[in-house]
């Protein structure tokens, strides 16, 4: 079951935003070193921030899956397409960190990885709005 923050629009909202500004931050911190030719320091703060993405961002969205969607839905059927929209986000989030541990491991860091990390914001950017209309 999901928790009673993920019910409440300002918390959720919080849950959003510091996962989203945390990610930004280490973001930043991975283009700066690797345009600076620190690569050994970006890749660290690569695998850093697919830890995040997997911790902060895939687990909220488990838990959304497993719980709060599933409520919602039961409340109200109507939400049947919306909330499918939201777990396709989920699953594009998913397969976007999947492709850049599988880059990191086969080629290290590359421009190709950080645009996948930039992707990964976009996405978030787009479901969080959504996903807090609906819970308005």
């Amino acid at each position: 079951m999901s928790g009673p923050s993920l019910r409440k629009l300002d918390a959720h909202q919080s849950i959003h935003e510091g996962a989203v500004t945390e990610g930004k931050e280490l973001l930043d911190m991975l283009v700066k070193l690797y345009k600076d030719d620190q690569h050994q320091y970006a890749q660290t703060v690569a695998k850093v921030l697919v830890e995040h993405w997997e911790t902060r961002t895939i687990a909220h969205a488990d838990s959304e899956e497993e719980g709060f969607y599933v409520d919602l839905l039961n409340k109200n059927p109507n939400l049947k397409d919306s909330l499918t929209m939201l777990k396709r986000d989920h699953d594009l989030l998913r397969i976007l960190v999947t492709d850049v541990k599988d880059m990191l491991k086969n080629e290290g860091l590359t421009e190709e990885v950080i645009d996948h990390f930039k992707a990964i914001l976009i996405v978030l950017d787009i479901h969080n709005h959504d996903e807090e209309i609906l819970l308005s």
